[in-house]
């Protein structure tokens, strides 16, 4: 039985904001089944090489948090590089090699685990919750393993939950304590209805993982998937193991740098609680895309979106996000927690990845700091796409004249206020997390917005009888905005 615990959790290290992430197999073994390089060659681009030098040398100073790149095309690496400090406080320049927790791009790890169960027959993606943890409640639906694994089961994000002790993040939890924190929640919609992200559903597919493997979580991902792999910096971001090349994280929230805050590890519990270097990560993504961890038929359905009960297709698979960004279909995830950021695309078509490691999170700094460190990872995905700028079209004054406005956001009281200055739309938040916003046209419906603080993010106008009634926006998340004045 589950232990019962009364706590709150405030500020979950994983918690995303509007505005802006394992191998079974011997090393021989999975050098035989793989079509790419385990040990990628370090080629040349000579063009790419000097514009994102000039791009990212000038904007990371030795005595600043720094970003290390990797970008590699057809299985060849052709940009490897960091910029800025690993320690400010020790003076220590970051290395490419250097290791950086990754977020919520551990729930990869966490879903190809449950896949190599599956295939074990140890499992199956249509089981229910229920099945392996006995006191959960039903809530009068099914919850299977694949509601969890796609974000569409409705059970609400334990990183929206407010607490009265000011030291909550600084305990240590077990899996049980935070799957009892939410539990007996009621959810939010009907199972494999829709998508929104939550990261109790990788708590559980993490805790489950233990119940069926009989081993601790870590330690089935060490077994059975990292040491087989090579992933040789790639593991559990223990706080007190001595870990070669760790990087310090950083925050800027007001107006300069600081050590982060202490968050405790165990609340990223299978969501979120990895580390590992743009290499390694290449790495992995070469022995997931060439079948050497998993089956071609899990792989596929791993990059797939979920279709909903309604017919509609979400935007995420098992672990992965899958859609169309900066103009080709990318497979992705962006990781956010203490001190770090993390990004990774793979853009299958064109066979070219993009890592992306940064120490410094400051979601709450109200200087441009962060728009500037942000726009960078737009910058150097276009950059290494072959695209200097995006490709915009024409909108007629009229048509932006249409779009001004107040859009309530209809899940809650947020507002948009969206208006027209020298030509171009900008948009403003109600919360204050977002101010004179610049709206880019890709379409005479759909911009996105290059100051965004986060990841690429989009609005699209919906009409009805030729007038403006709704605003959709969709970073990770979709929300959707009425207007009303």
């Amino acid at each position: 039985m589950l232990e019962k615990q009364d706590f709150a959790l405030k500020h979950f290290v994983m918690k995303q904001t509007l505005f802006a992430a394992c191998f079974l197999l011997t090393c021989q073994i999975l050098a035989a089944r793989t079509n790419q390089p385990l040990s990628p060659r370090l080629s040349s681009d000579s063009n790419l090489s000097r514009t994102l030098d000039s791009l990212l040398s000038p904007q990371f100073k030795l005595t600043e948090p720094g970003i290390a790149v990797l970008v590699a095309k057809k299985g060849e690496i052709i940009y490897k590089k960091a910029f800025g400090s690993a320690n400010i406080e020790l003076n220590t320049p970051l290395q490419p090699d250097m290791v950086f927790r990754i977020g919520s791009i551990t729930k990869q790890f966490t879903a190809v685990a449950i896949l190599q169960l599956a295939e074990q027959g140890r499992l199956t993606l249509q089981d229910s919750v229920r099945q392996y943890i006995k006191d959960f409640p039903s809530k009068g639906h099914t919850i299977t393993l694949e509601h969890l694994l796609t974000h569409t089961s409705g059970i609400r994000d334990y990183a929206d939950a407010d607490s009265s002790n000011p030291f909550i993040e600084r305990e240590d939890f077990t899996p049980v304590r935070l799957i009892n924190y939410f539990k007996d929640w009621p959810l939010e919609y009907a199972p494999g209805s829709k998508y929104s992200y939550s990261n109790s559903n990788y708590v559980l597919l993490g805790y489950i993982i233990q119940l069926v493997s009989g081993q601790d979580y870590h330690q089935y991902l060490k077994d059975h998937i990292l040491t087989p792999a090579g992933l040789r910096h790639t593991g559990y971001a223990e706080e007190r193991t001595i870990i070669p090349g760790r990087v310090q994280g950083y925050m800027r929230n007001r107006g300069f740098f600081e050590n982060t805050d202490y968050q405790t590890l165990s609340m990223g519990f299978a969501c979120g609680d990895l580390l590992s270097n743009t290499e390694d990560l290449y790495r992995w993504n070469n022995l997931v895309v060439s079948n050497s961890l998993i089956s071609r038929s899990s792989v596929d359905k791993a990059f797939s979106p979920y279709k909903q009960t309604d017919g509609t297709f979400s935007k995420y698979g098992y672990g992965w996000f899958i859609d169309t960004s900066y103009g080709h279909r990318c497979i992705h995830h962006e990781g956010q927690v203490s001190g770090f950021i993390a990004l990774e695309m793979y853009f299958p078509a064109e066979d070219i990845y993009i890592a992306i490691l940064t120490n410094v999170k400051s979601g709450e700094d109200k200087t441009d700091f962060s728009d500037r460190r942000f726009r960078l990872f737009t910058q150097i995905a276009y950059l290494a796409l072959g695209n200097n700028f995006l490709r915009q079209v024409e909108v007629s004054a009229a048509t932006l004249d249409s779009y001004a406005g107040v859009y309530q956001l209809s899940s809650g009281k947020a507002t948009l206020t969206i208006y027209k200055k020298e030509g171009n739309l900008y948009c403003d938040l109600s919360n204050g997390t977002g101010k004179n916003m610049l709206l880019s046209p890709l379409s005479e419906t759909k911009f996105y917005l290059p100051d965004v603080r986060r990841i690429y993010t989009t609005f699209e106008f919906m009409l009805e009888g030729g007038k403006v009634t709704t605003v959709v926006t969709n970073q990770e998340k979709k929300y959707e905005w009425k207007k009303v004045k």
